[in-house]
């Protein structure tokens, strides 16, 4: 008997080490959103949100067996920079796949990188559409699921003028490009529709506010607000202190999260509104449930026992917000289709995530074959406390990129 147990010794040694080394087995995907830079007020939760994510995923077994490693890098709000990101952590780190980007700018950017090298980038933040790429896919909404129900609303309150104020860039000018034609179908004449744009971190709004104030002064109008990152800072500050409000002049941002809204003068901005295909104060139990473990996961922020820095915020003040959520669907339709598939391959992978569904905080939502989810829909106003209380619903609502189908039937 000892013989034989020393002769099966290395066998079963080998067969430990061997549960050893499939346990501690892992797939590298990427994280590329800006830590820096104008974007950071925005990304940096998206990288927060992710990172809890994995965190989640990995506690109830990971992805195929595999633990998720999360590579981090930060394009530093550099649209270039986020291209050269993209090449390193799919050539060099060699990722199963990327969620990240918050700019249609930094999208574009890597795109050809993501078409070239066959990457899968899970691209969670609204945008102006316009576009459809095999390597990526867009949880968030399209202009139908946020611009154009946004306007319709407006309309539907009775408001007869547009001040359309963006970044200067592609996002702002495609969408409200798209908009001014949707306005023009509705009757609003070419004269009660303005549109301007700034740079990105434009912080002197007083000449633009005052614009506005007189635009409004006849009453019936509304601000249409496509800024990005901290620009809005300085833009709602101006807002309240040239005596506007959302009685005299309502402000519907379609960048305006309730992330953003914690470095906002809120109660000042009472009754504005935002468009989002989720809003924190949903009351379902998934919300409750995703709100709550991410709050506790922010006091000791982990990924498999190795920890991780987050923002500097106190746990109790951290909120979610739409691109947090969306962010964490992707991931989560990502796992599901890789197990579906049965294999990490990119090929395998994209042909399995068409018709996905998961059951997220504000509900079901599907994967399209147009890499576009169906999404809720809601319109959410402003509350002093920075949230929103949802004032109206639209059920799911399917996303569709390309404004020539969805303005055809309208």
């Amino acid at each position: 008997m000892k013989n034989i147990s020393f002769k099966l010794l290395p066998a079963l040694l080998a067969g430990f080490l061997g549960f050893q080394s499939h346990a501690a087995e892992t797939v590298k995907v990427g994280v590329l959103h800006s830590l820096s830079g104008t974007m950071a007020i925005s990304e940096t939760s998206l990288k927060d949100v992710l990172l809890f994510t994995f965190d989640e995923i990995n506690k109830a077994g990971g992805v195929k067996g595999k633990m998720i490693e999360p590579v981090i890098v930060d394009p530093a709000s550099n649209w270039p920079l986020f291209a050269e990101k993209a090449k390193q952590l799919l050539e060099q780190d060699k990722v199963a796949a990327v969620f990240g980007c918050w700019t249609s700018v930094s999208r574009k950017s890597v795109l050809p990188v993501f078409e070239q090298d066959n990457g899968l980038l899970f691209y969670p933040v609204q945008y102006e559409g316009e576009e459809l790429s095999k390597n990526i896919f867009y949880t968030a909404e399209a202009v139908n699921q946020q611009a154009v129900p946004a306007v319709d609303y407006m309309l539907g309150e009775g408001k007869k003028k547009f001040y359309l104020v963006g970044s200067d860039y592609v996002y702002p000018r495609t969408t409200n490009k798209i908009l001014k034609k949707y306005l023009k179908m509705k009757g609003i004449p070419d004269s009660d529709i303005v549109e301007i744009y700034t740079p990105f971190g434009h912080t002197d709004y007083q000449t633009i506010v005052a614009e506005i104030k007189r635009f409004a002064s006849a009453g019936k109008a509304c601000v249409i607000s496509t800024l990005n990152g901290d620009t809005n800072i300085p833009f709602f500050k101006e807002f309240a202190n040239a005596g506007l409000t959302s009685e005299n002049c309502p402000v519907v941002s379609f960048s305006i999260s309730e992330d953003e809204f914690r470095g906002l003068p809120a109660k000042q901005l009472v009754g504005h509104l935002g468009c989002w295909t989720y809003f924190m104060s949903l009351k379902t139990p998934e919300n409750k449930k995703f709100v709550r473990d991410f709050s506790d996961w922010l006091k000791a922020p982990k990924v498999s026992g190795i920890a991780y820095t987050v923002s500097g915020v106190d746990p109790k003040n951290r909120v979610t917000c739409s691109p947090m959520n969306l962010s964490r669907m992707g991931v989560y339709l990502w796992k599901q289709a890789v197990e579906k598939a049965g294999s990490f391959d990119v090929d395998l992978v994209r042909a399995a995530l068409i018709g996905q569904k998961f059951k997220g905080p504000a509900g079901e939502v599907r994967m399209q074959a147009n890499h576009h989810l169906v999404n809720p829909v809601f319109i959410g106003e402003t509350l002093a406390t920075g949230q929103f209380k949802i004032i109206k619903s639209l059920g799911p609502v399917a996303g569709e990129p390309f404004s020539d189908k969805f303005l055809s039937s309208k």
